[in-house]
């Protein structure tokens, strides 16, 4: 198969943003597990206005539209946002609610996406689509496992000024079932190039690596079955040629990806990072005295442990740790003392 010769990773296009979430703990970026695991979301941009109907084992998924279409895989970016404001929130001892406000720019930038006049409208046109996109289904959360009927958010909102209609804030009110997950803390972390993913089919297949594989070793699924849990309508060869795509540029976050004989295979990228100590043994001398002037009046022998902790469980949860370990260790101590 002839390669594209397009990159297979969309530009960075707000790198000090993407900095900053790589290298502060309470910005990374987090998804709900149980959309991770089954398709809810349509991998197509066209309006897709029939129900559609997943099931497997015990779980039964039905996924109806509203006149604007089920939501798409690029919607689901609105709700990593607000899940992972949520979980910053709950993991510093914020205040925390089903509601949150914010600014469109914010999130913009966040997903990495284009801040043209265009992309405020694709926003709100994602946001209608989240509201009336209703599920049916047995899928548990929180740890409890009943038929429920309900939609993605409940309710979104444009505030603007009265003179001249310019918008101030964007809101939405996640759904409880999606905020019990929250609660229960059954999210994980995703890389920050989720977001520069080309193609829908890409950012699913992650997800469903990041969800089995995890930080394991390796995981394998047959082809089918991958096709089946992406929500693919797709020919199957049309879908084999997609993995062996993600195979031959090698591009997908955190995992490596083979396929023989219809079985596909990841392999961790962090395996091979066998423990935190491995990672940072090696700071810099001049690192420490660095770090001292980013956090004036601090030890910063007891901020490395707070940092290594922090790495430790990117490593448990499947994370690279940042590329460069003095420099992430400096803006650690940065925040630190900026929250103290």
């Amino acid at each position: 198969m002839a390669k594209d010769n397009r990159r297979p990773l969309l530009p960075n296009r707000h790198p000090q943003a993407n900095l900053f979430i790589c290298d502060i703990a309470d910005a990374v970026i987090k998804s709900d597990m149980a959309s991770m695991e089954h398709p809810i979301f349509t991998l197509s941009k066209k309006p897709m206005r029939e129900a559609k109907v997943y099931e497997h084992g015990d779980v039964r998924l039905e996924v109806t539209p509203s006149n604007k279409g089920i939501a798409n895989i690029y919607d689901k970016d609105i709700l990593i946002f607000a899940i992972s404001q949520i979980m910053a929130a709950k993991n510093e001892g914020r205040p925390y609610a089903r509601e949150i406000m914010f600014q469109a720019r914010d999130f913009l930038e966040f997903s990495n996406r284009h801040t043209g006049g265009h992309d405020y409208d694709l926003l709100r046109d994602s946001l209608d689509r989240l509201d009336g996109t209703r599920l049916r289904t047995t899928i548990r959360t929180g740890g409890d496992e009943t038929w429920e009927a309900f939609g993605l958010i409940d309710g979104a909102k444009i505030k603007r000024t009265r003179n001249d209609g310019r918008v101030t804030e964007w809101g939405l009110r996640l759904s409880e079932w999606l905020f019990k997950a929250i609660e229960a803390n059954e999210v994980l972390t995703l890389h920050p190039d989720y977001f520069r993913l080309r193609k829908p089919i890409e950012r699913r297949i992650y997800e469903i690596a990041r969800k089995h594989c995890g930080a394991k070793e390796s995981w394998q699924i047959n082809l089918r079955k991958l096709q089946k849990k992406c929500g693919s309508s797709d020919a199957t060869r049309n879908f084999r040629m997609a993995v062996r795509a993600l195979c031959d540029f090698d591009h997908l976050p955190d995992y490596s990806v083979s396929i023989a004989s219809d079985m596909v295979s990841f392999r961790s990228r962090t395996a091979a990072l066998t423990t935190n100590l491995e990672y940072a043994a090696n700071l810099r001398p001049e690192t420490y005295d660095t770090a001292r002037q980013a956090a004036p009046g601090w030890d910063v022998y007891v901020i490395e442990q707070e940092w290594r902790a922090w790495v430790s469980e990117l490593l448990e949860q499947g994370m690279e740790p940042p590329r460069h370990a003095d420099n992430a260790f400096i803006g650690f101590c940065r925040k630190w003392a900026s929250r103290q």
